[in-house]
């Protein structure tokens, strides 16, 4: 498992991570709803993205007028609203909107792979699909879990055609809860055979959320020989605090019940931009 916090996708990890998932190198992948966008709006608008590398001199002036201009800023990188999240809203509310009335359910990538198969965003890629690892997962089916998918663009955009009735059914978008409950018998399927490692990009919920799903198999639901993960990774450049899950060392993880004591754990403290693709390079002998 490979999980992936933050914005991942807008520092453009997809040009390594999805070489990644041709060569089935990944076997279910977690992450934020932002890195599920951020792959396909790079994807339909990468030469509207507007570069900001004095980011850290702007003013409040500074970002406002990036606001009022439609962009919006991820550290050195804003993203335009009208090419890029405009676009794929248009996009999503046609899959939602069919499935609604439908009545059928699907998980919030299952949309996202139903919009890349349809082929309906085709005339505005600009960047070749083999750089786009959600490209590379919708041709694998590859599992994903997409915990908070809430907390995204494309949540809060969901949120508003509910409120304005074009969803009739605010449960048309399966659940975070479902998630979980997916992931459980995936986890019990696959480590019948082998067991499974976790490398974590960052920190935060896209990690925190799938880790648990082990202490939940033995704890909750009182389940025997279901194996530890195989293995702890973590890239992460997050200080240790009450406040943060994301600079946990991996050693707490043993009390929850997530790892074993004689688990093999590794955590490199650096920025994963830099780091994620370099193991990824290596991992592809390249």
């Amino acid at each position: 498992m490979v999980t992936l916090a933050g914005a991942m996708s807008t520092a453009e990890l997809g040009i390594s991570l999805a070489e990644m998932i041709r060569q089935d190198k990944i076997a279910i992948i977690s992450c934020t709803g932002a890195n599920l966008e951020e792959d396909i709006m790079n994807l339909v608008a990468h030469s509207h993205y507007k570069r900001v590398p004095n980011y850290r001199d702007l003013s409040p002036q500074d970002e406002w007028d990036l606001l009022e201009n439609h962009y919006n800023r991820v550290t050195d990188t804003c993203i335009p609203e009208m090419e890029a999240m405009r676009r794929l809203e248009k996009a999503m509310v046609d899959v939602w909107t069919k499935a609604d009335t439908a009545g059928e359910r699907y998980f919030p990538h299952e949309f996202m792979y139903q919009v890349l198969k349809s082929g309906v965003l085709e005339e505005n890629y600009q960047i070749d699909i083999k750089d786009s690892w959600m490209y590379a997962a919708m041709e694998k089916n590859l599992p994903m879990v997409v915990p908070g998918w809430e907390d995204s663009t494309m949540g809060n955009m969901y949120a508003g055609h509910v409120i304005t009735g074009d969803i009739k059914n605010v449960h048309t978008t399966r659940t975070g809860i479902e998630y979980m409950m997916m992931l459980a018998e995936w986890y019990t399927q696959e480590s019948t055979d082998s067991t499974i490692g976790f490398f974590q990009i960052g920190g935060g919920i896209a990690g925190d959320f799938p880790i648990c799903v082990v202490p939940m198999l033995h704890q909750d639901l009182g389940r025997t020989g279901v194996p530890l993960w195989g293995y702890f990774a973590q890239i992460s450049d997050s200080t240790t605090s009450y406040g943060s899950y994301s600079g946990a060392v991996p050693n707490e993880k043993i009390t929850w019940g997530k790892l074993g004591a004689k688990t093999p754990k590794f955590i490199v403290e650096s920025d994963a931009t830099i780091v994620a693709p370099l193991i990824f390079a290596w991992v592809l002998g390249q």
